[in-house]
This record gives C-alpha cells, sequence and structure tokens, in this order.
C-alpha cells in the first residue's frame, strides 16, 4: 500500500489510493492516511489538508472529510475550529483501551479457532511464521509488523470470525503507533515470534484452553514495553487521561 511522505511544508507528496478498486473511497483514504500516521510519516502535529489531500488524490474533498472523521473517532486525528486538522499524539489510555479490548475479543477467538481449524489454514499460518523469521533475520520491521497482522487476521479467519478483524484494526490505532516506534529495540522480534510459535502449536494440537492462554501472554507483551518506548519517544505521547 502506498503511503505518504511529509513534506517541509507540512503538505502531502502526490498520493496514489491503495490499488483496492472493491472499497469505497473514503475508505482507502482512511486506510492510506492511518497507514501513514501508525509508521509515524505524520508525526504528531502535523497538519492535514481536506484541500490538499482531494487535489491530490483526484477526488472531491467528501470522502477526504468523511475520512478525517474516521481517523479522529480512532484517536488519531483532531479537528480545530479555524485551525485544521492534526495528527494528535498517542494517547496511553486509548493504547491500554485498545490492548484490554484487543485481549478479550482475541483470546476467546483463538479458543474457538483451535476448535475449527483446518490442515490448509495450519499450513498458512506456519508459512506466515517461517517469512516472520525471514523479517527477522533481515531486521525488516515493518515487514514483520504487517504479518504479525495477517497470522491475527489468519486466527480470525480460523475462527470463521472474519468481522472480528476489522473490529479489532479499528480499535488498535494507537498500539499500533506505539508498536512502530521503536518495537525491534524494545520487544524483541524473536520473542514474539516465539509467542506465535505458542500459539500456534495450541491451535494445531486443537487445545482451546492453551491457545487462550498463549494468546493473553502475546497480546500483554504490549503493557510491559509500554513504557520504555514511551520513555524513548516522550514528545509522541499525550496526558495519561488523553
Amino acid at each position: 500500500m502506498a503511503v505518504a511522505r511529509k513534506r517541509a511544508d507540512g503538505g502531502v507528496a502526490a498520493l496514489p489510493l491503495p490499488p483496492d478498486t472493491h472499497g469505497p473511497v473514503n475508505q482507502r483514504i482512511y486506510r492510506m492516511l492511518r497507514e501513514a500516521i501508525v509508521k509515524g510519516i505524520f508525526p504528531p502535529g502535523s497538519p492535514l489538508s481536506e484541500k490538499d489531500l482531494s487535489e491530490r488524490l483526484g477526488v472531491s474533498r467528501q470522502p477526504v472529510r468523511e475520512a478525517f472523521i474516521k481517523l479522529g473517532e480512532a484517536g488519531l486525528v483532531q479537528v480545530r475550529p479555524q485551525r485544521g486538522t492534526f495528527v494528535m499524539k498517542i494517547s496511553p489510555k486509548r493504547v491500554e483501551d485498545g490492548r484490554f479490548i484487543r485481549e478479550a475479543v482475541e483470546v476467546a477467538v483463538a479458543g474457538r479457532a483451535a476448535q475449527r481449524v483446518t490442515a490448509l489454514q495450519l499450513r498458512a499460518m506456519e508459512e506466515l511464521l517461517e517469512r516472520q523469521r525471514q523479517a527477522a533475520r533481515d531486521n525488516d520491521t515493518a515487514a514483520f509488523l504487517d504479518l504479525d497482522d495477517a497470522f491475527h487476521q489468519a486466527i480470525a479467519g480460523a475462527a470463521e470470525c472474519p468481522a472480528v478483524w476489522q473490529t479489532i484494526e479499528n480499535i488498535k490505532a494507537n498500539m499500533d503507533r506505539v508498536r512502530y516506534l521503536s518495537l525491534a529495540e524494545v520487544s524483541p522480534l524473536e520473542m514474539l515470534i516465539d509467542q506465535h510459535q505458542a500459539i500456534f502449536q495450541a491451535l494445531r494440537d486443537g487445545d482451546p484452553q492453551a491457545a487462550q492462554a498463549a494468546m493473553g501472554h502475546h497480546l500483554r507483551e504490549l503493557t510491559m514495553s509500554f513504557e520504555p518506548i514511551r520513555a524513548r519517544s516522550p514528545d509522541w505521547f499525550g496526558a495519561e487521561d488523553d
């Protein structure tokens, strides 16, 4: 997926829309901007111009405005009257709320997946694990995080709950921003792969309780790594109650 590059004048370089011709334009713009914000291409305080974006994307201002609304609901941007739209700092409360909700949902999903996963789905997950190991060997954190999402999405698919992943994506935007700040230095990729392997083994064994325990342990990793990450990049974070 193509993402934006921040310019010195606060504008946005030419932005091709994601190559998804099936989704509504506003959803495609939302995904593009969400990715740019999550990956730190637009750091906190970056201005986003509805007019500039609509002109550069070759679309009307309405889908851009709708994308901004959804970004606001996800806690990624803030509209300041008479001033414009700006990327927000990371909210510690939203991070913890998102982690708590995600754990509650994905632990249940993992238990169900252990009862329903197919051999074909297990092979696909095993391939994702190997690609994660390669990304770790290459020290390619961005690729690893994309594969991490794909692994969790595959588990939701195995549980026959594909819509759950869309719900999870909507609540984990601030979690993802934390992960992209310095995940490789705070949470070693090899450790996360070992946690994924434990989840996979429980699924392969058809053990719902083990799958739930492994998933819960994995998702609580963010709680342990959050403070070191915030200490390294304090300017990226808002107040505790934001």
